[in-house]
C-alpha cells in the first residue's frame, strides 16, 4: 500500500473517537467521498481499520486496542458517562470497579463522595481513588497484568467472591446486537462474571465504540445489567431489549 498523508490523520481520527466517517472526512479533507472511501479501503486492507456502513471503526478481531491507546480514545465521552454513573452512585456504598479506563474514569467521578467501600481488581483505580480519604479501598490480589494495571486469576475471583457490594460498576471490549458484553481476555470475564454475581444491582460503562467491535469471550448480557450508562443511543433494537429486559438506559 502507497500511503498518501491523510492515511495516518485517519488513524489518529479513528483513535481518538472510535469510528471515522466517509462524509465526515470527504469534509475535512476537502476531497471526494470516493477518494476517502478509497482510503478506507486501503486502511482496511492492510489491517489497520474496519469498514462499517458509512466509514470505518478500529479493527476487532481477538486482541485488545494497547491500553494507552484506550485511554485516549473517546475520553471526552468516557467523561460524560463517568459523571452521569457517579452521580446514581449514593454515599455510603460499597461497590466494585473492575478493570478499563471507562470504570477509571468513574473513579476519578467519585473523589468527593462520602464513606464508600470500593473493591476493586484495577490498580489504577486503586490509585486513583487514594486520593479521596473517605474511601476505603480493598485491593484483589491475583496476577498483575502490567500492561494496564489489571489483577486476574483465581486469587483474584475469590477475594471477590468475600464480598457482597451495593454496585458493581463493570466496563467492557464490546457489546454485540444481541446484547452480550464481551471482552478478550478469559480469566478476565471470569473476574467480571463474580462481581456481577456478588453485587445487588450492576451498571455496565461503554461509550459507542463499544457497540461497534467484537470480542470473543462473553461476560454477561444487558439483560443482567440494571442499567448502561453510554454517550449516545444503543444501536438497533438494543433500546426495546433493554426496555423488555427492565435495564435503563442512560446517556450523557
Amino acid at each position: 500500500m502507497v500511503q498518501n498523508f491523510r492515511e495516518p490523520q485517519i488513524l489518529e481520527i479513528a483513535r481518538a473517537e472510535g469510528k471515522v466517517k466517509v462524509e465526515d472526512l470527504a469534509r475535512r479533507f476537502d476531497v471526494t467521498v470516493q477518494t476517502i472511501r478509497r482510503d478506507l479501503t486501503e486502511l482496511a486492507e492492510a489491517g489497520k481499520l474496519e469498514r462499517v456502513h458509512g466509514g470505518a471503526v478500529l479493527p476487532s478481531g481477538v486482541s485488545n486496542i494497547g491500553y494507552e491507546d484506550r485511554r485516549g480514545l473517546n475520553s471526552d465521552a468516557k467523561s460524560g458517562i463517568a459523571r452521569l454513573c457517579a452521580r446514581a452512585i449514593p454515599e455510603d456504598a460499597s461497590l466494585f470497579l473492575n478493570i478499563g479506563t471507562s470504570t477509571e474514569a468513574v473513579a476519578r467521578e467519585l473523589l468527593h463522595h462520602r464513606n464508600l467501600m470500593v473493591v476493586t481488581n484495577n490498580i489504577n483505580v486503586a490509585n486513583i481513588l487514594v486520593a479521596n480519604p473517605d474511601c476505603q479501598i480493598v485491593l484483589a490480589g491475583g496476577i498483575l497484568r502490567r500492561s494496564d494495571g489489571g489483577l486476574t486469576g483465581d486469587l483474584t475471583t475469590r477475594t471477590i467472591e468475600q464480598f457482597k457490594v451495593d454496585f458493581a460498576i463493570i466496563g467492557c471490549s464490546a457489546v454485540d446486537e444481541d446484547g452480550d458484553l464481551l471482552d478478550f481476555d478469559v480469566q478476565e470475564v471470569g473476574v467480571s462474571k463474580a462481581i456481577i454475581r456478588q453485587a445487588r444491582t450492576t451498571f455496565l460503562v461503554a461509550d459507542q465504540s463499544k457497540f461497534t467491535r467484537s470480542a470473543p469471550a462473553r461476560i454477561a448480557s444487558l439483560r443482567d445489567v440494571g442499567a448502561v450508562f453510554s454517550d449516545a443511543p444503543l444501536p438497533g433494537d438494543l433500546a426495546q431489549k433493554c426496555a423488555e429486559w427492565g435495564t435503563e438506559v442512560h446517556i450523557s
